[in-house]
């Protein structure tokens, strides 16, 4: 079977509160490579003239857009951080830029929840394409290699899709999570 694989860099911070690592407590930035590899939803034969599973400029269009715009230079914060209620009082304008995950932000839960998103804006785009994996370097040295469904691993919420669920630019549900906003006043 086709394999369509992207990689993309972009610039990080984040803070892990929860992993006893002193240094990796305070807020820190990485360069980041994410790579994935799509397959085809169905059986795509070649058919003697453009001979493409899928163009890659429209494959991987949506996506790199999302990297390039919400994720790249994104503070990633786990969603119990008190530094969320910081940003909520202080600098509600830079809200947007905070990449929230179900606890601490590491680079295992970031590979599934950006597996999650991408296949729901190929799900979104007619679903021709699935994401089967995901490579998530956060150093030269440590990479996270993922190819389950991210949402058997992810926590989900009874209220309303997470923003790992939705097919929008989104990447933290700050704005409609109205118990972090009131819990920030």
């Amino acid at each position: 079977m086709f394999g369509l694989v992207f990689t993309r860099r972009y610039a990080m911070a984040h803070r892990l509160l929860m992993s006893g690592a002193e240094k990796c407590a305070v807020p820190h930035g990485h360069t980041e490579t994410v790579t994935v590899r799509l397959q085809p939803s169905g059986r795509v034969p070649l058919d003697g003239r453009s001979n493409m599973v899928e163009p890659f400029e429209l494959a991987k269009a949506t996506w790199h857009r999302w990297i390039d715009d919400s994720v790249d230079h994104a503070l990633q914060l786990g969603a119990t951080d008190p530094l969320l209620g910081w940003f909520l009082r202080h600098e509600p304008a830079r809200v947007g830029r905070l990449l929230v995950t179900p606890g601490d932000p590491t680079t295992e839960v970031l590979a599934c929840c950006m597996m999650a998103k991408l296949n729901g804006f190929l799900a979104a785009e007619g679903g021709r394409l699935t994401c089967v994996e995901i490579r998530l370097e956060e150093t030269p040295t440590n990479t996270v290699v993922f190819d389950g469904d991210p949402l058997a691993v992810l926590p989900g919420t009874a209220q309303r899709l997470p923003w790992w669920q939705r097919a929008d630019m989104s990447i933290n549900d700050l704005t409609a999570d109205q118990s972090l906003v009131a819990a920030a006043e």
